[in-house]
């Protein structure tokens, strides 16, 4: 049974950092592309970082960039978000997402993945 679980989630005020976790279970984890996605309510769910197998590489919209760090360690099966200099339209819940099948993690946005957490939700006010 593959299961993917994230946890970190919570209130923070604007401006502030918070870090998210995932843990997975029931995969040969280093073979796995991962991911993070996020919606909000009203929205669709929208891309929001992305690693590749090895944790050499990694990718993000626009949106993100220079505020968010995905990492991973594969030694411990887990796949990090830190998020820094939160703002209010960050606010949603947080996927943990993983596919071993990209042929590219910029493709990631575009994929609807193997496995998916639960999400974990992140609020972020003013």
């Amino acid at each position: 049974q593959v299961q993917l679980v994230e946890s970190g989630g919570g209130l923070v005020q604007a401006g502030g950092s918070l870090s998210l976790s995932c843990a997975a279970s029931g995969l040969t984890f280093s073979t796995y592309a991962m991911g993070w996605f996020r919606q909000a309510p009203g929205k669709e769910r929208e891309f929001v970082a992305a690693i590749n197998w090895s944790g050499r590489s990694t990718y993000y919209p626009d949106s993100v960039k220079g505020r968010f760090t995905i990492s991973r360690d594969n030694t411990k099966s887990t796949v990090y978000l830190r998020m820094n200099s939160l703002k209010p339209e960050d606010t949603a819940v947080y996927y943990c997402a993983a596919d071993e099948r990209l042929p590219s993690i910029a493709t990631m946005q575009y994929s609807s993945m193997q496995y998916w957490g639960k999400g974990t939700l992140v609020t972020v006010s003013p």
